[in-house]
């Protein structure tokens, strides 16, 4: 059959690991067969990233504020060991991370919902969708360690020279610093993208920090996002019925644990890399969540949530089987095929993105999974699959009903 055609390349963001070796695998047997495949190719892998002093990652981040819709391979971000395993140059920082900042985006988690996978936590029914502020906190820090003795000053300086000084500590002895920064600019941004989203998906709205402890910092964040509410969208929630709220973050912890779903929890940037990992582990497994940053421009950029695997691929190079679930990185694809389709009018792009998502999660409810589904499906009788006999079964179904 004729492959569908594409007008406006993807921006394309290979990884590392067991997910660069899973993410040949979809293109080959998922979607170069069935679509005339248009991307920009940028190599994010660790050892690319490297050679290039980390530019590739800055230039695909503007080749996606360019062409509007990116999709992204999970990445390492390098600790003391991988310094060693890759011989890096410098300890390179999170290629999300960097990417965010760049794109001044809010990233929106899902969980992947299919039969015979239940949450762990049982009165959720709904979806748990996390709206991760992407930019500053512990993101981009800076960091010192303090030999002894000492002052530890937070010192801010004018354009103008005035400076303004708190003490952060009186050391008597060693200790460790950190620092970390937010703007006004982009919580407000952060603030509109929520709002915005809840709109769209008609869901209520849940945002919580510390604002008791942290009386400026978190506070900030409490105020923007009553600001920003009040002013632009109060009146559109109402004619929506919807709802927003605020509450302290153990409080709305609270509140999660007890609800049924199917609303958004908008959280600082760490807590969110945090809950987004607990909602996913708890509908099923970390390789069952969506992930999509969206900047206030418009532009959109789809990962899988989780990391690159790493005890899986160590398993592949020594030639043994592994039984990856590429879930999430497969809806990685369709996500951004399904917004590119959207923005270009190609309604057949659309469609195929639908279609595979389909396939994809009818070929689990069919009995036929990866080894960590398997583990806490409720379906009886299931096939365990390797990582490419999964994709594979999967592209028997996408043929069956296309």
């Amino acid at each position: 059959m004729d492959r569908i055609k594409m007008t406006t390349p993807l921006v394309e963001m290979d990884g590392d690991e067991m997910t660069r070796i899973l993410w040949r695998m979809i293109k080959d047997e998922l979607l170069l067969p069935f679509i005339d495949l248009k991307t920009e190719y940028y190599d994010l892998g660790l050892e690319h990233r490297n050679a290039t002093g980390d530019r590739v990652t800055v230039d695909s981040a503007e080749a996606t504020r360019k062409y509007g819709v990116a999709v992204k391979c999970a990445t390492i971000t390098p600790n003391g060991a991988r310094m060693t395993e890759y011989n890096l140059k410098e300890m390179w920082k999170s290629p999300n991370g960097t990417i965010r900042a760049l794109l001044d985006g809010t990233v929106f988690r899902a969980p992947i919902v299919v039969k015979g996978i239940e949450p762990c936590v049982r009165n959720w029914e709904k979806p748990i969708t996390i709206a991760r502020h992407a930019y500053g906190d512990i993101y981009k820090n800076v960091e010192m360690k303090v030999p002894g003795a000492g002052r530890a000053e937070l010192v801010y300086t004018a354009e103008d020279g005035t400076e303004t000084r708190e003490t952060i500590h009186q050391f008597t002895d060693a200790g460790i610093l950190q620092g970390v920064h937010n703007t006004d600019a982009s919580i407000k941004s952060f603030a509109r993208a929520c709002f915005s989203y809840a709109l769209d998906t008609r869901q209520d709205l849940w945002f919580g920090a510390k604002d008791t402890i942290s009386k400026k910092y978190d506070h900030n964040f409490k105020d923007i996002f009553q600001e920003v509410y009040e002013a632009e969208y109060r009146e559109r929630f109402r004619e929506a019925g919807i709802e927003y709220f605020y509450s302290l973050i153990d409080d709305i912890v609270a509140r999660v644990m007890k609800a049924k779903g199917g609303f958004i929890w908008a959280c600082k940037n760490y807590d969110g890399d945090v809950m987004s990992d607990m909602v996913s582990s708890a509908f099923g497994s970390l390789a069952m969540m969506t992930s999509v940053l969206v900047s206030p421009s418009g532009v959109y950029e789809y990962e899988a949530a989780h990391g690159t695997v790493q005890r899986h691929y160590y398993k592949h190079l020594n030639g043994e089987e592994t039984s990856t679930n590429s879930v999430a990185t497969i809806f990685a694809w369709t996500g951004a095929l399904r917004k590119r389709g959207e923005l270009d009018g190609n309604k057949e792009l659309m469609e195929f993105a639908d279609r595979l998502e389909k396939a994809t999660l009818g070929t689990i409810e069919a009995g036929k999974m990866t080894k960590d589904l398997a583990l806490i499906t409720t379906l009886k009788d299931v096939t365990v699959l390797n990582s490419g006999d999964f994709i594979r079964e999967i592209r028997n179904t996408l043929e069956a009903v296309s």
